[in-house]
């Protein structure tokens, strides 16, 4: 069965969604919805030049109106953090199968409630953490599960980035607690989500922050240390401060019987592939390395997902959760200045916006 979609947010960050739907057999855009009318027609005219068809598809400046369409099965939603929460409540309570940008949520009530309403209307809930399908991800993971680099003993995820004082300035929700939520959260969640996929639960979290500007209040530098349940460590070192740009990203596992690193601009590269006892197949290496269509392969998992209760998501509401409550605890720790323990009972962005007032 074909799978009719309704997107929500026609900006930047749409084109992959547009993109990765016209690649799918079974996805058809049915509707888009933007409060800009400029942008809702560019977002129509890319996904019909990507599918080379003239098919007709409905703009709504209301996205609750596109909701109540029996025309449409699911909703991208793809806008800016703050909005992401009461859009796919009102989306999954319309009976509609949600793929959600992440983060989630910007609190762990937030995305336990959405977890919940979600298992209660039977709807799936996809939360694009995308790199989990790369090729090379799904590699290291089976590596992993496999046992073949033997226990694990520590993950290194750097996120070593530049984003401008003008990229701030250039719209009012960027750098604000209670509607960004913060650098780890927009740009360090998909490694820290990895992080997390190749490690297993974390069970204690201590992080500090720090930021070097009064043009927002979100941090610039975060680091952190994991405990996993499994007894691996895991650390995290972000910034947005990388002179003159970006440097890239980078992420190592350590096992007693292996080492895995990937790192480069857009981790494209293998610094590091050994196993003890095996050798490496560049070829085999370099293939999995050149397929970045991840996006697609989300999108099919959540189609055969719906077309076939048996299929499962691979990223679901409660595996979208487990990054974002890594960075919470980070968040939390900084604030409190203590070790935190997960799960958290709660927490929220807005806390760390509040806690600046207090300093001041």
């Amino acid at each position: 069965m074909n799978i009719r979609f309704g997107l929500v947010g026609c900006g930047f960050i749409s084109k992959n969604h547009l993109h990765a739907l016209s690649k799918c057999k079974q996805a058809q855009l049915s509707a888009v919805s933007d409060i800009e009318k400029v942008r809702m027609d560019e977002a129509v005219k890319y996904y019909q030049s990507e599918v080379n068809s003239l098919e007709y598809v409905q703009c709504y400046e209301d996205y609750e109106e596109m909701l109540k369409s029996p025309e449409i099965d699911a909703i991208i939603i793809a806008t800016i953090s703050g909005f992401h929460y009461e859009m796919c409540k009102k989306a999954l309570l319309a009976g509609k199968h949600v793929i959600l940008e992440k983060p989630m949520a910007l609190s762990i009530e937030d995305a336990d409630n959405l977890i919940k309403i979600a298992k209660q209307q039977n709807r799936n809930l996809m939360i694009c953490h995308q790199l989990r399908f790369r090729p090379i991800m799904k590699k290291i993971k089976s590596v992993i599960t496999d046992g073949k680099i033997g226990k694990p003993i520590l993950g290194v995820a750097s996120i070593r980035i530049n984003r401008s004082l003008d990229y701030y300035k250039s719209a009012s929700w960027r750098g604000s607690w209670e509607t960004d939520g913060g650098m780890l959260i927009n740009q360090g969640i998909h490694l820290v989500d990895l992080l997390q996929w190749f490690l297993g639960d974390a069970k204690s979290v201590y992080g500090e922050i720090s930021s070097h500007t009064d043009v927002k209040e979100t941090e610039d530098v975060a680091v952190g240390i994991i405990q996993f349940q499994n007894q691996a460590k895991g650390m995290v070192e972000a910034n947005i401060v990388t002179q003159p740009n970006n440097l890239g990203y980078s992420l190592s596992i350590f096992g007693e019987k292996g080492t895995i690193s990937v790192d480069g601009r857009s981790l494209n590269k293998i610094s590091r592939w050994y196993i003890e006892g095996e050798d490496a197949d560049p070829a085999a290496l370099s293939s999995l390395l050149e397929d970045t269509n991840e996006e697609v392969y989300m999108y099919e998992n959540f189609i055969e997902s719906i077309n076939d209760q048996e299929k499962s998501l691979l990223i679901d509401g409660a595996e979208g959760k487990k990054a974002l409550e890594i960075i919470f605890g980070i968040y939390e720790s900084s604030r409190i200045n203590k070790t935190v323990f997960l799960p958290l009972e709660s927490f929220s962005t807005a806390e760390m916006a509040r806690k600046e007032e207090t300093e001041i």
